[in-house]
Order: structure tokens, then sequence, then C-alpha cells
């Protein structure tokens, strides 16, 4: 089969209803290949309790390729030789991402500078300067375009490499006061977007974004943040993917300098100026870099060797409060392989809600 089809084949099953980053690598697994695992897309979803299976149209999909390509955009699939490394060690990495610049970049070391939207104008110096510095050392510079601190950072780091991580497609300004900005950073840069071409940039997509944003980085710097900020959850998600997390301290009488208190508390190392950075981030960069995926990302494995009274058991132990797979396990008397064959049928027929933690629940 042509490269073309075969990427044809990925993007209508990713961008099919109910096909979440596990699911897809679950079905990719199972059956060898996205054309195989839309085949059997019915079956599994009438054993999942649905009615009927929708499959992304296939003119929809011919649109977007066409789009990224005259856009001068391209998709990269989960498992492609230029896929970023350090992204395909996250549990639920984007199976597919729109790029549009030099994808080159992320092949070297980088790091995620990210703050508060409403930063104050000494934090933003800090870090364009910090961005600037840290480019000089040939580490690519990550952030998400947003105002304030992920602006400056980008800014500064124009001339030696950025990469802007953003919430909505590829072809999307937001804010959009950073028209400009995002054309030169696509012109000399990289731009990345997990949603198709013309999404609108919603609230949901935000988290989405920032685990991106956290898992092309070998660490994370937060400059100003808001206790309960994006940028905590960009922290968080570094610190689940075992990357470093750093934060420039503030004063106690700045609300905007609580977040970043509260994460060096809580074990962030304290850091102050590039040096600090470079020499957190260095020792791990070569070591996780290599092409094959930790055991954090590797894919559980499905059987469809199960009984209806297996099935059954594994169903009646679910409700709408989150449980680990771990515990449906021990409880169902069920093997793990058997597990997640049912549950993947309950996701597919849209009946599932995957939660962090490898936590799942049945959708109200």
């Amino acid at each position: 089969m042509e490269r073309s089809q075969i990427q044809f084949d990925q993007l209508r099953l990713i961008r099919s209803p109910n096909i979440g980053p596990v699911s897809y690598k679950q079905l990719m697994q199972r059956f060898g290949g996205a054309r195989a695992a839309l085949e059997a897309l019915p079956d599994l979803v009438r054993r999942g309790g649905g009615k009927q299976v929708l499959l992304a149209h296939e003119a929809v999909i011919t649109r977007e390729l066409q789009f990224a390509y005259a856009f001068g955009a391209r998709h990269v699939f989960l498992g492609d030789p230029d896929y970023p490394p350090l992204l395909s060690h996250i549990d639920n990495a984007p199976p597919v991402i729109c790029v549009k610049g030099n994808l080159a970049l992320l092949a070297r070391p980088a790091v995620a500078l990210v703050g508060a939207r409403n930063a104050s104008a000494g934090a933003c110096q800090f870090a364009r300067q910090l961005a600037f510095e840290l480019g000089q050392t040939e580490l690519t510079i990550v952030s998400g375009l947003a105002r304030g601190i992920d602006t400056s950072a980008h800014v500064g780091a124009l001339d030696s490499g950025t990469v802007a991580v953003i919430a909505g497609g590829i072809d999307l300004v937001y804010p959009p006061e950073n028209r400009a900005l995002q054309d030169r950073i696509a012109a000399r840069g990289l731009l990345i977007a997990e949603q198709p071409p013309g999404t609108e940039p919603r609230a949901r997509h935000f988290p989405y974004r920032n685990r991106i944003i956290a898992g092309v980085s070998a660490g994370t710097v937060v400059i100003e943040a808001a206790p309960k900020s994006g940028s905590l959850i960009t922290a968080r998600l570094a610190a689940e993917a075992g990357r470093e997390v750093m934060a420039v301290p503030g004063s106690p009488l700045d609300p905007r300098s609580r977040g970043c208190n509260q994460l060096i508390r809580e074990g962030a190392t304290l850091v102050q100026n590039a040096s600090d950075i470079a020499e957190m981030v260095r020792p791990i960069d070569n070591r996780m870099l290599g092409p094959v995926a930790s055991s954090a990302n590797q894919v559980p494995k499905i059987s469809d060797d199960g009984s209806n009274t297996e099935r059954n058991a594994v169903i009646d132990l679910m409700s709408m409060t989150y449980v680990s797979v771990d515990e449906l396990v021990r409880q169902s008397g069920s093997s793990q392989a058997i597990v997640q064959m049912v549950l993947l049928e309950i996701e597919l027929a849209g009946k599932l809600e995957r939660g962090a933690g490898g936590k799942v629940r049945f959708l109200a």
C-alpha cells in the first residue's frame, strides 16, 4: 500500500468519533494498520453497546490533507521517523500533529517557558532575555503563543529557534494580535497543532496543547503564574512525564508569583538564570532522545477472546466514578488484555471516558 494511502487511512481513523490516543494505539496494535482497524470498527462498536459507527467522511479527510499542503503544513504521525522524539514518550501522545516550519528544531534539546498572560513588564523582559540566552546554548524554546510570558519567550528565541504549540487549527491565529509573530515563527521556527485546520480554539483544547508543550520539552520553566493557572497544568504534566520542572521565584505580595512559589514548595527546582536551567536539562537530553518509547508509553495489550461472562463482569464493576484499570483487572478476575478490550469497545461506542492516571468511567 502506498504511503499516501496509509496516511489517509491513519488520519481517517484518528478523526473518527470516539477515537483517542489510547484507543488509536490499541487499534493499530491489534489490527496491524489503520485500514484493518477501520474495517473492524462496526463490530467493535456493536459489541460495546453502540448502534452504529460513524467514520470520518473520506471527503473531509481529503480536504484536510489538501488544505494542509496548500498552507505549507503537513501531518506527522506517531511512529513516523520525524515525529518529535520526546513527545512519543508520553502515555497520551497525539496520534497526529500538523506542523509548519522547521521540525528539526525538536531533534535538539528543548525547554518550555510558560507563565501568566497578564505578566508584569519585568517578568516579560526576564522571559525574553532568558529565552535569548538559552537559545545561544542551542536549546530550542517552546511555548504556547499566548499573551504575556509565552509571547516574550518566542520573541527572545526567534533567531535561535522557537516552537509554538497552538490550541486551535494551524491556520488560525490566537490571540489575534500575535498574527505577525505566528507568521514569523512559521517562517523561522516551528508551529504545531493537534486540532484539524479551521478548528477555533476552545477552552477544552488548551490542556491538550499544554501536554504537547510539556511533552516535546526536556524541562518546563514557569515564570509568574497564579495558583490555578494553565501554566501549572503544564508543569504538572511535565512532572508526570518525568521531565524537569523549574520555577522562577517571586514576591509573596504579588498574586502572579504564588503559583511559582507553590511549585517550589512542592519540589520544583528554583532557577534564576539560563545557566541554572541548562544545568538541569542537559544531563537527560541524550538519554531521552532515542526513538524507543518509555514503559509509560507501551500500548496496553488487548484480546478479543473474552467470554460474555468476563465482559459483563468488567462492565458491572464500572460506574460514573473514575476507577483504575488495574482495579478492574483485580476485581473482575480477567486478564488485563481482556479488560482493555472491553474498555476499548465501550469507548468506541461513545460510553466511556478516560481520565488521568489510567482511570476510566462511564459517561453520563
